[in-house]
């Protein structure tokens, strides 16, 4: 399954984005999904993920009540709505998935995902 990310781009503290990653296969329905991160000199960071059922979601303590994980299994897509972004916010984000066979897990472990996006860049100025 390829994934590709997109919609970082260069805004404001206090402003939104939406990050999407979508993958041309059907089959993305049955994979979970996560968001990751990586900030400038730092490692890798789990923001959110999201089972197939949409049973299963969990954010970041960082994120919690900023950002919002959905997905259109129609559309092959998952998103990842960012509000009141601040500048702690930057970094490159990457979405993976895996096909998992109970639909109310969602990996934590970054490990666990088997197809990465190849990142979208967010800046957020202060």
């Amino acid at each position: 399954v390829q994934l590709q990310a997109s919609g970082g781009g260069l805004v404001q503290a206090g402003d939104s984005l939406r990050l999407s990653c979508a993958s041309s296969r059907r089959a993305f329905s049955e994979h979970a999904v996560g968001w990751f991160r990586q900030p400038p000199e730092k490692e890798r960071e789990l923001v959110a993920v999201i089972s197939r059922s949409r049973r299963d979601i969990d954010y970041a303590e960082s994120v919690k009540g900023r950002f919002t994980i959905s997905r259109d299994n129609a559309k092959n897509t998952v998103y990842l709505q960012m509000n009141n972004l601040k500048p702690g916010d930057t970094a490159v984000y990457t979405c993976a998935s895996v096909r998992t066979i109970l639909t109310a897990l969602a990996p934590r472990d970054e490990h666990e995902y088997i197809n990465w996006g190849q990142g979208t860049l967010v800046t957020v100025s202060s």
